[in-house]
Parts: C-alpha cells; sequence; structure tokens
C-alpha cells in the first residue's frame, strides 16, 4: 500500500519584480540552489519557491474575492497536500526529478504588497511555503507532487 501523501502542480507563475502578482506560465525550470528561471525571488537563499495550495486560495474566493493562479505571488499552485502544515524539512518530489526541501512555513507580509492592495488580505503570509530547490529540472501544471520524507 502506498501511503505517501500526494498532490498534483495546478499551476506554474513568475515575475520578474518582487512584490507584484506572478503571471502563470506553461512551464518552468527550477535550478538547482537558485529557484525559478528569470523569477524576481530566485537566488542563493532559503526562499527560491514559493507554494500555496489551491485550498487556500479557495478560503479566499469565498471571501467574494476574485482570484488568479499567482495572484498570491507563490511560484506552485499545489492541489491536494495541506501545505503549511508541513514540517521544516520535509522534501517534495515535483514531476519525474524536481526535489524541493521545505524551509519556511508563512512569511511576514511586506508594507506596499501589490496584492494586499488589489484584494484587502493575502492568504500566503498564513498558508504559503517556501523552499529551496534540491535538484533542478523542468515543471508545468498537472505534474504531480509528493511528500518523499518530513
Amino acid at each position: 500500500m502506498d501511503n505517501k501523501i500526494k498532490g498534483k502542480i495546478v499551476a506554474v507563475c513568475r515575475s520578474e519584480k518582487k512584490g507584484t502578482i506572478k503571471k502563470e506560465i506553461t512551464e518552468g525550470l527550477l535550478i538547482e540552489d537558485f529557484g525559478l528561471e528569470r523569477d524576481a525571488h530566485s537566488g542563493k537563499w532559503h526562499r527560491q519557491i514559493s507554494l500555496l495550495g489551491v485550498e487556500s486560495i479557495n478560503k479566499m474566493k469565498g471571501k467574494g474575492f476574485k482570484i488568479k493562479h499567482g495572484d498570491f505571488a507563490e511560484n506552485l499552485t499545489v492541489e491536494g497536500i495541506v501545505l503549511y502544515q508541513l514540517p521544516l524539512g520535509t522534501k517534495l518530489k515535483v514531476g519525474e526529478n524536481v526535489l524541493l526541501e521545505v524551509t519556511q512555513i508563512g512569511k511576514e507580509c511586506h508594507h506596499g504588497c501589490e496584492i494586499r492592495k488589489k484584494i484587502g488580505d493575502c492568504v500566503m503570509p498564513r498558508e504559503g511555503i517556501f523552499a529551496r530547490v534540491l535538484e533542478g529540472g523542468k515543471v508545468k501544471a498537472g505534474d504531480g507532487i509528493e511528500v518523499v520524507s518530513g
């Protein structure tokens, strides 16, 4: 019996400037110890990739907000895994060969945030998670994502 927690990538999103909403892209390249190619938040630090669950986004939609993937500045929109309940250090396998390590749950929301201005609230500081890219590769909507250790 397979007891791994599995989910699916619903969207891959990128922005070229920090503090702005991200735009959905067809496919992205995750670069080892860097992040999503051409994304403003990539770099040699602990928050290379941001992930947010569809369930978190749906909570905001339930409050009457019109929201698109990337509006909360998430790189990967995920369904099927309660991301903010994963312990730090959890490893996530995405697609065929990408490996991520959860480094932070939630964040401090910065002032002047385009998302908060646009919709009045942001779920990312409460339920978004951040990860480092341990093994890079291509990622696209429809790819599987699973917890491989935690």
